[in-house]
């Protein structure tokens, strides 16, 4: 099997088209027909993502943030995406194409919170983005950030509280903050989302929405578990790890 081989499945689940036109997708390092025996999936594709891959014998690292995000102006091994390929090995990168997709990153945050889809949140250049969801109960919106708190396994959970009984809720991954208008317009009474500027959260105190910053890390490494699973009943006689040396890259004092 080759590098090409899984970049074409991915594109038939999670097609590269819905990518939006800043981002990066695809192949990032190597060739598509590079060999492929073993696979290594990671959120992000650290130097110590390129050393695991290495000490394990993965030719293919997958990851949803691309390892080259902005132009390359100097090929050292400083870089994570050089390191890849002085080794021959490959990387493919599913961002907001996996965002985008149905059956994606979004549904696998509704998923995970329990939520009900019912449509499509907002579109951009096109694409869709996110879910308006009805929620498993109607609740508060500290009960809804405890719910993503506990389900996601965040260390920390920022809301902006409202005095509305929240039964819609919409949801984005990773930085969606912007979609605060988007969600109000839905008739939802909260939008959950990563990471969001402090502007966001200024805004929904004053609108009396609640805003819900559940951590890009926690929102986004749910992925690992069904790309793998994808992946293992397309191609059975590869071997799919997910990452052990990738992990939330912040620290907290709580």
């Amino acid at each position: 099997m080759t590098v090409g081989e899984v970049y074409d499945f991915l594109d038939s689940i999670a097609p590269f088209s819905l990518q939006q036109s800043y981002d990066n997708s695809g192949i990032c390092a190597g060739s598509r027909d590079i060999a492929v025996t073993k696979i290594l999936t990671a959120l992000d594709i650290t130097h110590d993502v390129v050393d695991e891959a290495e000490r394990l014998g993965c030719e293919l690292v997958m990851s949803h943030h691309p390892v080259i995000f902005r132009p390359i102006r100097t090929v050292s091994l400083n870089d994570p995406a050089v390191r890849l390929a002085a080794m021959g090995k490959a990387a493919i990168c599913a961002h907001t194409s996996f965002d985008s997709a149905e059956g994606g990153m979004n549904d696998l945050l509704a998923q995970k919170l329990g939520l009900e889809k019912l449509e499509v949140l907002a579109f951009d250049e096109g694409k869709p983005m996110g879910y308006v969801c009805k929620t498993e109960n109607v609740m508060s919106s500290r009960q809804l950030a405890a719910l993503c708190k506990e389900r996601l396994g965040c260390t920390v959970v920022q809301f902006t509280p409202s005095d509305e009984s929240i039964s819609l809720a919409a949801i984005c991954s990773g930085s969606g903050g912007s979609l605060i208008n988007a969600a109000i317009a839905k008739g939802c009474g909260a939008l959950i989302t990563g990471e969001c500027k402090h502007s966001d959260l200024v805004a929904a105190r004053n609108l009396h929405f609640c805003l819900i910053a559940a951590g890009h890390f926690h929102t986004e490494n749910i992925f690992h578990e069904d790309l793998a699973a994808r992946l293992t009943e397309r191609f059975p006689d590869v071997t799919v790890v997910r990452s052990e040396a990738f992990a939330d890259p912040a620290e907290y004092i709580i």
